[in-house]
């Protein structure tokens, strides 16, 4: 089984394998050309459910990482061998067959992600890893697992069941034969053991004759295996050297994102400290509007004010002329009284009529004295109200 910490790492591998598609990859399994793969299959295996996926084996070093064993996705199938009564998961990648593996009962596929499944094999000694391009797919890959797993186990029981069979009736036989048979078979003629030594002798030379083929055969196949083993290597070493190049450059990316990070940090600092200059900025110019308006006021109430002291100061000069008008009419009123002594009852009259002028003369008099008290005020209001309308000026 995998690490639980290294379905992250298959998933992004499955998805997007692009840091080792530049290697040169080989396949773990047995170095079986295409044509012969092919034919022993048309003899006695058929395939029984194909799909497609990205094949991954696990690393025989570390049994942690996963090496990928196609350069892109290549069919997978379940084959069914008849004669054998087995089942069997191939996958041939160009003149390489990258999985060769026997179903056996106590096998189990185990979905990792949403789109990765592994299982291992004890008689290859590794395990395998796909990766799907669906997760529809990867559940039918497994439901098949499932099947193919529980029709194996029915054969093998099957096949315990023919061998304790056979085995029993073998026995019997053996205990049945009669003691006439056995004899003649060890009292045998002289030519029946002469035929039987020259067959036998025959039948060694066939026999040794396709051991020496078989054994040039496995001569080759070994030269071709360690050739294969050495490419592996080599294919091992440039996949090492890639990972550890690919290591330095995370490292680099994330000292840049540190830095970037710290840099977006920065600046929204300098954002916030901005924002709230403009806030103070936008508070001020909310103050100087209600200023200017402030100011305006004032100008329309200044405005009524001299308007208020031209009518006052134009009244102010009817005054004289009615004092002037005043003291022609005492000096009248005396010349009055000098010339018409003698006339006693217009005297009289012109008395009551001086009195009542007099009367009339001190309340103009006491109304023009509160006139210009009045306008005496208003004048040092309005001279206030300009002291304080040119101090206002400066301050702004």
């Amino acid at each position: 089984m995998v690490l639980p910490h290294l379905q992250s790492s298959l998933q992004s591998t499955v998805r997007s394998p692009t840091g080792f598609h530049d290697a040169d990859l080989a396949a773990l399994g047995s170095p079986y050309s295409r044509t012969g793969c092919c034919q022993k299959h048309s003899f006695r295996e058929q395939p029984i459910f194909t799909t497609r996926a990205h094949v991954f084996q696990i690393d025989p070093s570390t049994k942690k990482n996963w090496v990928p064993a196609s350069k892109q996705a290549v069919t997978v199938s379940y084959f069914y061998d008849s004669t054998r009564n087995s089942y069997r998961i191939i996958s041939v990648d160009g003149a390489k067959v990258i999985i060769n593996s026997t179903i056996t009962p106590n096998m189990t596929f185990t979905k990792t992600s949403q789109k990765f499944g592994q299982w291992a094999d004890s008689r290859a000694n590794t395990v395998f890893g796909l990766g799907f391009p669906s997760e529809q797919q990867l559940s039918k890959f497994a439901e098949k697992f499932q099947e193919v797993k529980e029709a194996a186990k029915l054969a093998r029981d099957r096949s315990q069941e023919k061998i304790e069979t056979s085995s029993n009736h073998s026995q019997e036989s053996g205990r049945e034969t009669p003691s006439s048979t056995r004899a003649s078979s060890v009292n045998g003629t002289d030519d029946e053991k002469a035929s039987h030594g020259g067959s036998a002798e025959a039948q060694l030379k066939s026999e040794n004759d396709k051991l020496k083929i078989a054994l040039a055969q496995s001569s080759s196949n070994v030269k071709k295996w360690e050739t294969e083993l050495q490419t592996l290597r080599e294919s091992n070493a440039r996949l090492t050297t890639a990972l550890q190049e690919s290591a330095a450059s995370i490292e680099h990316w994330k000292k840049q994102f540190s830095a970037c990070k710290e840099e977006n940090d920065q600046l929204r600092s300098k954002i916030e400290e901005l924002e709230e200059q403009c806030n103070e900025i936008n508070k001020e110019k909310e103050r100087n509007a209600q200023l200017s308006r402030r100011l305006q006021e004032l100008e329309t109430e200044l405005q009524d004010k001299e308007l208020e002291l031209e009518e006052l100061r134009k009244q102010g000069e009817v005054i004289p002329q009615l004092m002037s008008e005043c003291e022609s009419v005492s000096q009248q009123l005396q010349d009055a009284e000098n010339k018409n002594k003698d006339l006693e009852e217009k005297v009289r009259t012109l008395r009551t009529e001086v009195e009542e002028s007099k009367h009339r003369q001190t309340n103009l008099k006491t109304e023009l004295k509160n006139f210009l008290d009045v306008l005496d005020g208003k004048i040092d209001e309005l001279h206030d109200f300009r002291q304080g309308l040119s101090k206002l000026g400066v301050d702004n």
